[in-house]
């Protein structure tokens, strides 16, 4: 991995209170589990962004080493490496996540937007 790629990841992270690596887009997902994350984190009304890296083969190596998580989507919460929804979900159920997001963004949420889903 190169140190160029490493600060590349490390500005992304730095730049985003939450982060999710994905295949495709906020607006265009190109996976289920993709858009069952942006769904996820639309329900909580805080901001985040997500970066495709569906096609970009070095970055995505370079996150599973960095994570030791295979898969995508990857989820970084105030630089924070958390996982996927399989980890986030039950973390939501415990109360801990929004603790953790408040924490991030020093308040309480927003009110969440509404989604449409798309299935």
């Amino acid at each position: 991995m190169s140190d160029e790629l490493k600060e590349e990841i490390a500005r992304e992270i730095g730049a985003n209170r939450i982060l999710v690596y994905g295949k495709g887009t906020k607006s265009a997902p190109r996976c289920g589990f993709t858009l069952e994350t942006i769904e996820f984190f639309n329900s909580f009304g805080y901001p985040f962004e997500v970066v495709d890296v569906l096609e970009n083969v070095p970055k995505r190596e370079a996150l599973s080493a960095m994570t030791n998580w295979p898969t995508l989507p990857k989820v970084f919460i105030n630089g924070e490496f958390y996982g996927d929804t399989d980890i986030l979900g039950p973390m939501a159920q415990s109360g801990e996540l929004q603790a953790k997001l408040k924490e991030a963004f020093g308040e309480a949420a927003p009110e969440a937007k509404q989604t449409i889903n798309l299935r």
